[in-house]
């Protein structure tokens, strides 16, 4: 659970004390909201099958209690994961029919690429948030928190997998299908840990994913790798 006084009401958002009394002989008793009159935290009984099943239908609720009610730390571990998904992906595709089993080649290629594509993407969507929380409108954010739920929230990547195991002619639109369902979480994310609307945290995505096909776009266009770059260095 998370830190004591830093709960949410995963119905209305609102700060809560606890989420739940200990009383005598193990009786437990969910606190009520003083806002909305409903329970602060429901999925505290719940088996944790239903409350993925909910974040995977983008529930606000279910990503208040993820993000906020919990210590879920597995997101540096799920970003390495997704990393490496996506950089086979991209790099089965450049070298088609005469790709290399050697795992070392993959791993280089996440590091050329793919983390340089992430970093943009998250630089992006929290510069926006930034300049227009604490610039324009004077307010503060979290950005821990932020960075915490976008990495979080590209949790539909791990349907990657499948797409690698499984390929077929419809790979390309299961693809594009799945990009889709990752951008709808990460602004799920942010529309939920800045309780804002939902047209600002698309507004925040779409910079997030200009700012990722930028870095893309100039990375291809480079005349030397990344690799090319640290061993001139090192040497």
């Amino acid at each position: 659970m998370g830190k004591e006084g830093f709960y949410r009401c995963v119905e209305c958002s609102r700060k809560a004390a606890e989420l739940h009394r200990d009383y005598s002989n193990g009786i437990l008793k969910i606190t009520i909201c003083g806002s909305c009159q409903k329970p602060v935290d429901k999925y505290i009984e719940y088996d944790p099958v239903i409350i993925l099943i909910d974040a995977i239908l983008c529930k606000a609720q279910a990503f208040r209690h993820i993000l906020f009610n919990t210590s879920l730390n597995i997101h540096w571990k799920l970003c390495v994961f997704c990393l490496l998904c996506e950089a086979y992906l991209r790099w089965s595709a450049l070298h088609g029919s005469e790709q290399s089993s050697d795992p070392a080649d993959i791993i280089r290629y996440t590091k050329e690429w793919e983390f340089y594509e992430l970093m943009a993407f998250c630089s992006g969507v929290l510069s926006f948030l930034w300049l227009w929380v604490s610039c324009l409108q004077g307010g503060s954010i979290k950005l821990n928190l932020l960075l915490r739920g976008l990495l979080l929230s590209c949790y539909g990547k791990v349907l990657l997998v499948p797409a690698v195991i499984w390929e077929h002619d419809y790979s390309p639109f299961c693809l594009g299908l799945i990009k889709l369902f990752v951008l709808t979480s990460n602004s799920q994310a942010i529309r939920v840990i800045l309780n804002c609307s939902r047209r600002l945290s698309l507004v925040a995505v779409c910079f997030g994913l200009l700012s990722e096909t930028l870095i893309a776009q100039a990375c291809s266009k480079l005349p030397w790798s990344i690799q090319d770059i640290q061993d001139m260095w090192t040497s």
